[in-house]
């Protein structure tokens, strides 16, 4: 008999019970946006001169959070982490696929969002799976504390491709980020006139 592997609970041949099958979909659902806020704590808040005169170590500072580079930058723990695990899984469901090209964190934890299903049922390490992303989400939250950020949702993508169609996905943004990039086709939103055209293309509501 197959029980929970974080619980014990039994799970009718589920590697993992269903709250906890809810809370690791929430968790790879979290962990794009965590790492967007992250970038904010990159690098560490300036301190008055008296304060960094008497607290800081003597020779040269790294003028970034090694703590966060480690985590999420370019190369970061959090991206490697989830793409070894969406590299594995692939491996077990598909052996004769090659490994799936690198495309970075938000793609990675969507692959394994869509396949949560089936690693529940089938993948023998679903278990240490929900752990290490678990464990990502906790180091992340302990930097730019709790709760998770919420996104806002700003309207559909107004971006048009070669063909004249135009994109039409959910765009959302964290409180405060400047820059918004269009998940489905990469379209960067940053410029005020960029704002502008979003806002002014979106369906107006009947009066």
């Amino acid at each position: 008999m197959i029980t929970c592997e974080l619980c014990g609970e039994e799970t009718s041949g589920r590697y993992l019970c269903e709250r906890h099958t809810v809370a690791l979909a929430k968790a790879l659902a979290a962990l794009p946006d965590l790492h967007t806020e992250l970038a904010a704590h990159l690098v560490p808040a300036r301190r008055g001169l008296a304060e960094y005169t008497a607290a800081a170590p003597a020779g040269p500072r790294s003028p970034l959070n090694e703590e966060v580079l480690d985590l999420a930058g370019p190369h970061g723990h959090m991206a490697a982490v989830v793409e070894s695990w969406r590299e594995d899984v692939q491996r077990v469901r598909w052996p004769e696929r090659s490994a799936p090209p690198h495309a970075g964190l938000a793609p990675a934890c969507r692959w394994l969002r869509m396949e949560l299903d089936w690693i529940v049922a089938h993948y023998p390490a679903a278990g240490e799976l929900a752990r290490e992303v678990r464990e990502l989400e906790r180091a992340g939250l302990s930097i730019v504390g709790e709760p998770p950020p919420r996104r806002q949702r700003l309207g559909t993508c107004v971006a048009v491709d070669g063909e004249g169609v135009v994109c039409g996905a959910v765009i959302t943004r964290l409180p405060g980020q400047p820059r918004v990039q269009c998940r489905w086709c990469s379209y960067v939103y940053e410029s005020e006139r960029d704002w502008l055209l979003l806002l002014h293309f979106q369906t107006k509501e009947p009066a």
